[in-house]
């Protein structure tokens, strides 16, 4: 019984499959985590989602992507040059997709708190338990019955300092995007989400050279920043490798902390 954490799929579904193959994955006995961007820009949208609906033993933060899909799918945002969602748009089980999705959290703990996935991390402005709340309060207005109104209001890069007391409809803007677009952060509470290299702009550093102190032993396994390449750190697992981009999908067994790639099948 293994729990293995995979990186952004971008429904890439033929790498998935290949990647689990090479650990020997028992769908009845070990656990899958998947850290978001489940869809789009790969090819095979429908045939991850359903794979990942099927399996018994599964743990799914939201990502970027998958918030976009959603709101494509009931036409708040249109469809983008390199956006690939057609297949699921078309899918009669449209309903069924949406639904699954909606209902997935932005972040995952262990039962004991020694390892927390979310799809681009955890700024160091919040301790976990900050970080819980904030999660289940974007995901009750993603479930609830205002659920289009959150995701009309959800993009912008704006506000990007955060504060305790932000109106609503900012604090879950900003929220969201540090739970699904973080990559540079400025000390103390700023983030810079236009930027996507792996060259931090000036005065900002990456998210994760600024810790939480209660946060510093616990093990963060985030995904979103394919340029890096991978950050492999005994506290950090960045496991977007750019499998969408003809790279490599990696996966890391959290009972000892191996590391396992395939080439991308595109």
């Amino acid at each position: 019984m293994s729990t293995y954490a995979v990186g952004d799929i971008h429904g890439c579904f033929r790498s998935l499959r290949a990647l689990l193959d090479e650990v020997k994955f028992c769908p009845q006995h070990d656990t899958l985590w998947c850290p978001g961007d489940l869809i789009n820009r790969g090819p095979d949208n429908v045939e991850t989602l359903q794979l990942l609906m099927d399996l018994p033993n599964l743990e799914v933060t939201l990502g970027n992507h998958d918030l976009h899909f959603l709101a494509i799918a009931e036409g708040i945002a249109t469809i983008g040059e390199s956006d690939t969602v057609s297949d699921l748009l078309d899918h009669p089980r449209l309903p069924d997709f949406t639904h699954w999705l909606r209902a997935q959290p932005l972040l995952v703990a262990h039962p004991d708190e020694t390892i927390v996935m979310t799809h681009a991390g955890i700024p160091e402005i919040w301790n976990l338990e900050q970080a819980k709340r904030l999660a289940r309060e974007v995901e009750q207005h993603l479930r609830g019955a205002n659920w289009r109104s959150f995701l009309k209001n959800m993009y912008g890069n704006e506000p990007t300092m955060w504060r305790d007391d932000l109106e609503t409809p900012q604090r879950l803007r900003l929220a969201t995007n540090i739970f699904t677009r973080m990559r540079y952060y400025r000390h103390p509470g700023t983030f810079e989400f236009s930027h996507k290299g792996s060259t931090a702009p000036e005065g900002f550093v990456p998210w994760f050279d600024h810790r939480h102190p209660e946060l510093v032993k616990t093990v963060v396994i985030f995904g979103h920043w394919a340029s890096l390449g991978g950050v492999h750190r005994p506290e950090l697992a960045g496991l977007d490798t750019g499998c969408v981009y003809g790279r490599t999908l990696t996966a890391l067994r959290l009972e000892d902390k191996a590391y396992f790639s395939v080439p991308s099948q595109l």
